[in-house]
Formats: structure tokens, sequence, C-alpha cells
């Protein structure tokens, strides 16, 4: 999961890139569908395209609706908001997964957990306080990025117990692809050579990222690794400062301490539990 983290933030860097200069359903597209050869060619060449088979097709369709939905906001979200305040507003995901995790997949959430959990939420408040009476668009829309990732994230643990970590990636890249295609047709915008560098790191780093973040739930508890997403707040602080000169405000450096205060005592927690 920090794997997936740090790769989903490099990512991020890419969207928030190409984004200045094509609609966001393309974007969107580009996002999935350069990453489909990424998980497609080493399948073939070592002979293990069986992997990709799959008995719940319909539930593949269904997470691929919920990562167009949580993509597009995601693009929205970063057009609009630098990227450790648009991180801050979607680390309430993790709240979401364990709270789902429990009602959806009967998993135990003990209070060690929940106080860790409730820790990083509070920190996230923080951080949304100096500009919370200007969230606007861009925060509704890492809002519903947000709860589309936690949908996503238990899809995950549920299809795990059936289907091939290969088989969860390429159907919903394949879904994703298809779907934001379809959408970007219309108002598509000739790609620029120039471009080339960010639409090929978006496929490479968006695969990998697909993959460890798959990984991560299909052997894990939800609630237990969702927690390891608090650490993507340092990436944020770390990418706007270098890329884009964004200084955080100390209260983002107030509760981004909170919030990875929060996520190490629920690792702590974990420790103890499988000592």
């Amino acid at each position: 999961m920090l794997a997936a983290v740090g790769l989903f933030a490099i990512v991020d860097v890419a969207l928030k890139v190409l984004v200045q200069w094509y609609p966001p359903m393309q974007v969107s597209f580009l996002r999935a569908a350069t990453s489909l050869p990424v998980v497609l060619l080493p399948l073939l060449f070592n002979r293990r395209w069986r992997e990709l088979r799959t008995s719940r097709p319909g539930f593949h369709l269904l997470r691929g609706l919920l990562g167009v939905a949580s993509l597009l906001a995601y693009v929205q979200a970063l057009q609009e908001l630098s990227l450790s305040n648009m991180y801050a507003i979607f680390l309430s995901a993790p709240l979401i997964v364990a709270a789902l995790s429990v009602a959806l997949l009967k998993e135990q959430v003990d209070w060690h957990r929940w106080l860790g959990i409730g820790a990083g939420l509070l920190g996230v408040l923080i951080i949304l306080r100096p500009g919370a009476g200007a969230i606007g668009l861009g925060g509704l829309a890492a809002l519903a990025a947000a709860l589309c990732y936690a949908l996503i994230a238990i899809s995950m643990r549920a299809l795990g117990r059936t289907d091939t970590t290969a088989s969860m990636v390429w159907w919903y890249l394949v879904a994703m692809a298809i779907v934001t295609g379809v959408l970007a047709a219309p108002g598509w915008v000739a790609l620029d050579l120039g471009h080339a560098f960010w639409i090929v790191l978006l496929g490479v780093v968006g695969a990998a990222a697909q993959h460890t973040l798959t990984e991560a739930f299909r052997y894990a508890p939800a609630s237990a690794v969702a927690p390891f997403e608090y650490t993507s707040l340092l990436w944020g602080v770390g990418f706007d400062l270098v890329l884009w000169g964004v200084l955080p405000s100390p209260l983002v450096l107030a509760g981004g301490a909170v919030v990875i205060g929060g996520g190490l005592y629920v690792i702590h927690c974990e420790r103890k539990v499988k000592s």
C-alpha cells in the first residue's frame, strides 16, 4: 500500500499536467487506455493469459463504472486544488472504507483502529479549516472521488476471494477505457507529441500503481490497509513544493502530522495483533 500511494502520487502529477491541455474525460481515457498494454504484455509473454478469466463480469463492470466516476471527480478536483489540499479532502476515504468494511464485508474493526482512523480524520479537518468557507466545486469533487474510491476498495476485497490480481486490474481498466473513450470521443483533442513523456508515464506508473493497490486490498483487511493512504499527504506537499512552488501553511503541516500519527498508530496496532 505504501508503494501504491507513492506511485499514484506520480500519476496525479501527470494527470495535473495533462489536464491543462486536454479535457478531463480524455485524460481519464488516457489514464486507463495507456495502462492496458503494460498489464497485458507481461501476461502474454509469460503465457499467463488464463489469469484474466473471471466468473463475475457484472462485478467488474460495476467497479469500472465506479472507477470512471471516481477518476472524473478526481481530475476535476486536481484542476482546482493543489495536490496537498486535494489529498486532505480525499483522505476521508479510509474512514469510509472502514465503515463500509463493517457493513458490507462483515470485517471486525476494533476501537484501536477507529481511534487511529479518527485521528487521521481530525488531521484532515485541521488542514481544511483555513479554506473551509471556499471549498467549492473542487472540494465537492474530491469528496465524491473519496466515496467512489471507498466502494472500489471494498469491491477489490470481495473480488480478491475469487479472481486473480491480473483479472481485477485488467477488467477494471478495460471498463474504464471503454466508458471514458465513448464519452471523450465528441470533444477529442489531438495529442501533442511533446506530451508523450507524460502520457507514457501515466500508463506505466498507473499500471504499477493499480497492481500494488489491488494486491494490498487482496491480502489484508480493508480497514487495516486504508490508513496507509494518509502518507499521500507527504507526497502531495513534496510535489507541490518542488514542482509548483506551493508552500503548505502551518495548519496544513500540523494537520499532516496528526494524520500521519493516526496512520502510524493503526500500523502499530496491526503489528501487535499479528504478533
